[in-house]
């Protein structure tokens, strides 16, 4: 048996986190004596501090959360090709030398969990509403599981003539995806307040992805996002997956459900994302059913599993 080492989540904040039931989970699976904690780092001096531990030894591996996603990037010592495109990395590992080697294990995660319900599905459109840290990790995903178009939203966008000025734009763009304003100021779910090039393109598409916290336990209300969706118009089989996990059916899934389409959330995202992180610190594969069951477990004793 490897001797015990210390795994961490660094964010803020992080009291909610299903992390470390995951990852227990899997240490125990693998007759693994490590443990996993949270570190909730109020202030980027802080993280910055956390950051020195893991270069010094102290943990032998964090996964990063909100909102240091992006500055765990920019403070690497390595970017690992993974973490290159979404532009934000989620898995630091310490090599032999002490440096810092930035991964995003989102990507691959999502788009295996996507696979996973729709292994066999024609992928020419795909929807993604959000575009922070979890929305560049959801166009990779579609890119890596072969959508032909992919296009982008956000709340924050609010006319053509500023996303023709935005960096973030840009990027979304160099990633090979149309990016849309917001397609509504009208809180409705009648698709003619929509605006037309984005009906269009959602009616077009087969995956609709919300990345956003929106719906989230303690984060803002889910319904706006739903409402910028013609769920009616939809075609049959179209998937709408919500990358929040907590609580299990959001307002975006329930209207997907309510119109009788494919609806996952992200817990799935999340169990796998960690076992990647754990491949990257051990070298080893943990059981992605054990993981997942103790995170569903752990849901229903919170009271949050609808």
């Amino acid at each position: 048996m490897s001797d015990a080492q210390r795994f961490v989540l660094f964010g803020h904040p992080v009291s909610h986190s299903l992390s470390p039931v995951i990852h227990e989970a899997a240490y125990a699976a693998l007759g693994l004596p490590h443990v996993y904690q949270v570190l909730d780092l109020p202030t980027e001096k802080h993280f910055s501090l956390a950051r020195h531990d893991l270069r010094c030894g102290l943990f032998g591996g964090a996964n990063v959360t909100i909102p240091y996603k992006r500055l765990a990037l920019e403070l690497a010592d390595v970017v690992e090709p993974s973490a290159e495109l979404p532009g934000v990395a989620n898995v630091l590992c310490r090599d032999e030398f002490g440096g810092i080697h930035a991964h995003n294990t989102d990507a691959d995660a999502l788009a295996d969990d996507i696979a996973s319900v729709l292994p066999d599905a024609e992928r020419k459109g795909a929807v993604v509403i959000g575009g922070g840290g979890a929305g560049f990790a959801a166009v990779v995903a579609c890119r890596k599981l072969g959508y032909q178009r992919i296009g982008v939203t956000s709340r924050s966008w609010s006319t053509q003539e500023y996303l023709d000025t935005l960096p973030v734009a840009s990027r979304m763009r160099t990633l090979g995806a149309d990016v849309f304003p917001w397609p509504s100021n009208e809180f409705s779910m009648t698709p003619e307040r929509l605006s037309p090039a984005w009906h269009e393109f959602v009616c077009a598409s087969s995956l609709i992805l919300q990345a956003t916290s929106a719906g989230m336990v303690g984060a803002d209300a889910g319904e706006p996002i739903a409402a910028i969706v013609p769920w009616g118009d939809l075609g049959e089989r179209t998937l709408a997956y919500d990358v929040v996990y907590n609580p299990a059916v959001t307002p975006f899934l329930r209207a997907a459900t309510t119109h009788q389409h494919l609806a996952r959330g992200g817990l799935g995202m999340l169990v796998r994302q960690a076992a990647r992180a754990i491949e990257l610190w051990t070298g080893q594969s943990p059981p992605l059913d054990v993981m997942h069951r103790a995170a569903e477990r752990t849901l229903e004793r919170r009271g949050q599993t609808g």
